[in-house]
């Protein structure tokens, strides 16, 4: 795991520079631990057995410590498989119960980017959908509210920017639910570039899903500073056709 730098309390800014799809600590201390998710890589192990980040979060932890036995690492919240950006883990039980509490009292903050393909004709809004999940395919449809197993799932959305076929995104979850933002936008008529699973792949066909958790906000468990921490996207397709510095178009 990459230790780039420590961050300073209340505000951290940083631009990812993932290009060996590893992990980054951007911040740390002896409660928490904030890092940048790379896309591609469960955030816990699942049914692929493939190398996830919180265990690769536990062995760094172990390493730094030299101290035997298993280190603690609390997850207290996800990012799809596909989904990268900004995280924060617990390093002790208390952390991990405070932290837990901020999410059930909507005192903890996750922003997305998405990058969807077409134009939204309205620059912003609300959207709220009954969501069904397939277990057995994993796949997430829009139901109507009397449907048995659906759950209300709500965001608010504001078109940052366009350029030719596509539109940057800011995405706030109001729920949790899974395949969320992929869903949602996509019944709205403009998919994530690169969603195969939710129609994005129009323009976007073998490319990673444009969906991103740049913005993390929330109060130090212990500390109780507010604390922020904003990462921007890999400069890859399609993000590079955006500047993030300056907020415009490149040229």
């Amino acid at each position: 795991m990459d230790k780039r730098q420590k961050g300073e309390m209340m505000e951290n800014i940083i631009t990812t520079d993932n290009e060996q799809n590893e992990p980054s600590v951007i911040f740390e201390d002896n409660h928490i631990i904030v890092v940048i998710k790379p896309q591609n890589i469960p955030t816990q192990a699942d049914e692929s057995g493939d190398e996830d980040l919180l265990s690769q979060i536990k062995k760094y932890i172990k390493e730094k410590a030299e101290k035997p036995g298993e280190a603690f690492c609390g997850l207290v919240h996800r990012l799809d498989r596909v989904t990268g950006g900004v995280m924060v883990f617990a390093k002790t039980s208390k952390a991990a119960a405070r932290l837990s509490a901020e999410i059930r009292d909507g005192r903890f903050h996750k922003k997305y980017l998405a990058v969807v393909v077409g134009e939204p004709k309205e620059r912003q809004g609300k959207l709220v959908d009954w969501l069904l999940k397939n277990s057995k395919t994993n796949v997430v449809e829009t139901v109507p509210s009397a449907t048995n197993g659906a759950k209300r799932a709500e965001l608010d959305y504001k078109v940052i920017n366009i350029t030719k076929q596509v539109s940057l995104v800011e995405i706030d979850l109001l729920t949790g639910r899974s395949h969320q933002a992929r869903v949602q936008m996509a019944h709205l008529g403009f998919p994530i570039f690169g969603d195969a699973k939710y129609g994005g792949t129009t323009l976007a066909k073998g490319w990673n899903l444009a969906l991103w958790a740049y913005e993390l906000s929330f109060e130090h468990p212990t500390t109780k500073d507010n604390l922020k921490f904003i990462v921007n996207p890999p400069d890859t397709v399609p993000w590079n056709r955006f500047d993030f510095t300056r907020g415009r178009d490149k040229k």
